[in-house]
C-alpha cells in the first residue's frame, strides 16, 4: 500500500494562543502528484520564456554594421600558397596571407597588407621551405592615410 501513494509535507499554520508549525502528512496518489509536477513546470517554462523574450526585446546594444570583407581562396602547391582576393563591396578592405610551416624549424611567413579597394582583385604569395601546416587570410579596415 504505501507503495503507491507518496507523502507531501503540507505546512499548516494554526492561530493559538502562540502561532505554531504543524506538520501534517497527506496521502497523495500519483494521478494527483503528476498533475501537480506537470502544473509547476508549466508554470516555470512560461514564466522563463516571458523573461526570455522580454530580454530579447530590450537589447540595448545597437546592431553591429555590415562587415565588408574581401572574399578570398587559397590554392596550396607543396610548399607554396597563392591567395586570390576580390572585393566586390563599397568599401576597402586590407589583407594579408598567414602561412604557418610544419616542420619547427621552418619560418612561418606574413605578408604585408595588401589595400583592396572596391571591385579591386589582389594575389597574395607565401612559401615553406618544406611542408604547409595552415594557411589563413585575415582582414583589417584601411587606415584613414592609406588614400594619400
Amino acid at each position: 500500500m504505501l507503495e503507491e501513494h507518496i507523502f507531501l509535507v503540507v505546512l499548516l499554520w494554526r492561530v493559538r494562543r502562540s502561532p505554531a508549525e504543524e506538520v501534517l502528512l497527506v496521502p497523495t496518489t500519483w494521478r494527483k502528484a503528476s498533475a501537480l509536477a506537470a502544473a509547476t513546470v508549466l508554470v516555470l517554462g512560461i514564466t522563463c520564456t516571458a523573461l526570455h523574450f522580454r530580454q530579447e526585446t530590450q537589447d540595448p546594444r545597437p546592431a553591429q554594421p555590415p562587415s565588408y570583407e574581401a572574399r578570398c581562396s587559397t590554392v596550396v602547391q607543396g610548399s607554396r600558397v597563392t591567395a586570390y582576393c576580390h572585393n566586390p563591396y563599397p568599401a576597402a578592405d586590407r589583407v594579408r596571407l598567414h602561412v604557418e610551416c610544419d616542420r619547427w624549424w621552418d619560418v612561418d611567413a606574413d605578408t604585408a597588407p595588401v589595400l583592396l579597394r572596391p571591385a579591386e582583385y589582389g594575389e597574395l604569395t607565401g612559401r615553406c621551405w618544406k611542408e604547409i601546416r595552415s594557411v589563413w587570410i585575415s582582414h583589417q579596415p584601411p587606415r584613414a592615410d592609406a588614400g594619400t
